[in-house]
């Protein structure tokens, strides 16, 4: 399809879009963005949009490796190249802002990844009124991510809760047989208002928010339930319940509150720089973790503080590079506000 002066248009390999204003010589358009701003654009970087937006098809490759030169709308033939490790389904979406420098204005546009060397037949749905309703549906090749919407602030509670289904095959040859799929996604959103939520990863040059479907062909969470099970387990609530005796339990460890300020630490900071400091919460930290290593289910909030998040972004490049196997998440906002990160032992 080609492209010609008043389409609007996306990028396949960056975030953005807008109206085609001109061209510059045969391979290169200039598209006029929402700022006013003329931005110059290769042919084959761009896909035309409408009323209904187009699949916008990508190769899911590492960022180190190069993406094809050109991305085409249209398979022209069935043959398609598999990748090592490619026989596990792994299935995501993906959530990125259209600017990440008002992230309190920003519209957000949403990608379906197929990290497997199948196609997928999918359907993406989102809950209205105690029914599902379908967003976006089609099929998708292998070792691909297309985009599939873009919405306002203003929509994202139609994202709670999310459904995607999908079927797996090859075309024109054996493969194994994978199960249909129907996971339902609860999307947190208020992390669209964080924008450490955005993080780097394999699939985007910009940080994006990722949600797994289905990792190494194990669904992340199944809607499905078997009726004769349901059945069973109505007949079993109707049962009168054996009186059991109270087991003798192992508590869980109490929740253990670390003040990591420097105050809190030393008595006095009398000749330490900001990275000497730094240092020394960062060994305290790496010490209250390594004594507690064997507690599993431990939850331990270490208080950090909001400041200029330099001591936060530090304990997650720690948890995130050196203890990969914990649960992270930010502590209650109640007690702390946005000053404490919660850690659990596994």
């Amino acid at each position: 399809m080609s492209i010609k002066i008043g389409d609007k248009v996306r990028y396949l390999n960056s975030v953005g879009g807008g109206i085609v204003k001109g061209f510059r010589g045969k391979n290169m358009v200039l598209v006029e963005e929402e700022d006013g701003f003329e931005t110059p654009m290769l042919v084959h970087e761009c896909v035309i949009v409408g009323e209904n937006p187009m699949q916008v098809r990508q190769s899911v490759q590492p960022k180190n490796v190069p993406e094809p030169k050109v991305a085409k709308l249209e398979p022209e033939s069935e043959k398609v190249e598999e990748l090592p490790g490619g026989d596990r389904l792994n299935i995501l979406l993906a959530y990125l802002p259209t600017d990440r420098t008002k992230l309190q204005e920003s519209a957000y546009e949403a990608y379906f990844i197929n990290d497997s060397n199948y196609f997928l037949f999918f359907n993406y749905m989102s809950c209205e009124n105690n029914a599902w309703l379908s967003r976006y549906n089609g099929i998708i090749e292998p070792n691909t991510k297309i985009f599939i919407e873009e919405f306002g602030k203003e929509r994202l509670n139609e994202l709670e809760p999310l459904c995607v289904q999908c079927v797996a095959f090859k075309k024109e040859k054996a493969y194994l047989l994978k199960n249909a799929v129907s996971v339902e996604l609860r999307v947190d959103t208020v992390k669209f208002y964080k924008l450490h939520c955005f993080t780097d990863n394999d699939y985007f040059d910009e940080p994006a928010m990722i949600y797994p479907v289905v990792k190494n062909d194990v669904p992340e969470r199944s809607m499905l339930i078997d009726s004769a099970e349901l059945r069973e387990a109505i007949l079993r609530k109707d049962q009168p319940r054996p009186v059991k005796q109270p087991a003798k339990s192992k508590q869980p460890a109490p929740l253990l509150e670390v003040d990591l300020h420097i105050e809190a630490l030393l008595d006095s900071t009398a000749g330490m720089g900001n990275s000497e400091i730094l240092d020394y919460q960062l060994n305290h930290f790496r010490e209250v973790l390594e004594a507690n290593k064997n507690k599993k289910g431990q939850k331990i909030v270490f208080i950090h503080g909001k400041g200029e998040g330099v001591l936060r972004k530090a304990l997650l490049d720690e948890l995130k590079h050196r203890y990969k196997s914990y649960d992270i998440q930010d502590a209650s906002f109640r007690e702390y506000g946005f000053g404490a990160t919660q850690v659990t032992i596994r």
